[in-house]
C-alpha cells in the first residue's frame, strides 16, 4: 500500500492548503477589511443646521442626517460606553446591490476573480459560481463595521435592538454573537408585520413576521401585578396562583384535545 506525503502534496498545491483548526462562525469574503474599517477614523464633520431646527436652545432631542457609519464613528468622541438602546434598523437584503459606496465593495466580475471563481482570462472554474452569495458578503460587509461602532457606543448594561426579516436573520444573529457576545444575547422577538395575505409571494408562503434581535442584560419590563396572588395553604415558597393549564378554551371549541391522567 503506497503512502500519501502531505508535504510533496502541499509543495505542489503552491502551499494553499489551509491546515488550521476549524472553529465556529460565520465567515465571508471581505471580513477581514470590515473588521479594519470600523477603527479608522470618519473624515466626516457634524454641521448645524439652525434654520431648519425648532425649538433649538432647549430642545434635548438631536436628529443627525448622514451616512450612518460616519455618523457613528463621530458619534464615539462624546458618547462611547454612553449609550443605553441602540435601535437598529438596516437595509433588508433583497438580493439587490447596496446605495452605500463602502471601498471594499465589489462588482460581481471582481467578486467571482478574488473568490477564485475564474482564473486568469475570467473563465469560469466551475459551473455553479456563487453570484448569490455575494449579495450576503456585500450585505455582510455592510453591517459588520457599523455594529462595531454600535457596540463601542453602548453601556456596559444597554441593550440593542435590531430588526430584520427571514433573508439574513441567521447571519445576522450569527455576527452579533461575535460582536455582542453571544452570552449577551436575549432573544428575538417576532413581530408580526402583515394582516392580510402576501399576493407577492412567489412560493405560496405568505409571510407575516419579521423579526428583532435584542442583546443586552435585561429588559426592564411593567412591574408584576401581584393582585391575583396569595397563600391560602401556607406554602413556604410564598404567594401563588392558579393556571388553567390547558387554556381558557373550552372542550366544545378543542373537540380533539385529549387529557391524559
Amino acid at each position: 500500500m503506497s503512502r500519501l506525503d502531505f508535504e510533496v502534496l502541499r509543495q505542489l498545491l503552491g502551499g494553499t492548503v489551509d491546515d488550521r483548526e476549524e472553529k465556529y462562525g460565520l465567515t465571508w469574503h471581505g471580513k477581514r477589511r470590515a473588521r479594519q474599517l470600523a477603527p479608522t477614523p470618519s473624515a466626516g464633520t457634524l454641521r448645524p443646521r439652525q434654520e431648519d431646527s425648532v425649538e433649538w436652545d432647549s430642545m434635548q432631542n438631536l436628529m443627525i442626517e448622514g451616512d450612518n457609519l460616519k455618523v457613528l464613528k463621530l458619534l464615539q468622541k462624546s458618547y462611547a460606553g454612553k449609550v443605553k438602546l441602540i435601535y437598529i434598523d438596516p437595509p433588508y437584503n433583497t438580493g439587490k446591490d447596496f446605495v452605500y459606496p463602502d471601498d471594499y465593495r465589489d462588482n460581481l466580475a471582481n467578486y467571482h476573480e478574488l473568490t477564485r471563481q475564474v482564473d486568469d482570462q475570467c473563465r469560469k472554474l466551475s459551473s455553479n459560481s456563487e453570484a448569490s452569495c455575494r449579495f450576503h458578503t456585500d450585505w455582510l460587509n455592510m453591517m459588520y463595521p457599523r455594529q462595531k461602532v454600535a457596540k463601542n457606543l453602548l453601556r456596559h448594561d444597554g441593550i440593542v435592538f435590531m430588526s430584520i426579516d427571514d433573508g439574513e436573520e441567521p447571519a445576522l444573529r450569527l455576527v452579533c454573537d461575535e460582536i455582542f457576545g453571544e452570552e449577551n444575547f436575549m432573544t428575538c422577538f417576532i413581530w408580526k408585520s402583515r394582516q392580510n395575505k402576501d399576493n407577492r409571494t412567489v412560493n405560496g408562503a405568505s409571510v407575516d413576521h419579521e423579526y428583532v434581535i435584542c442583546f443586552g442584560n435585561r429588559i426592564r419590563g411593567d412591574e408584576r401585578d401581584r393582585s391575583q396572588y396569595s397563600n391560602p395553604d401556607n406554602d413556604p415558597r410564598g404567594d401563588w396562583a392558579s393556571a388553567n393549564m390547558i387554556g381558557i378554551a373550552t372542550a366544545d371549541r378543542r373537540p380533539t384535545f385529549t387529557m391524559i391522567w
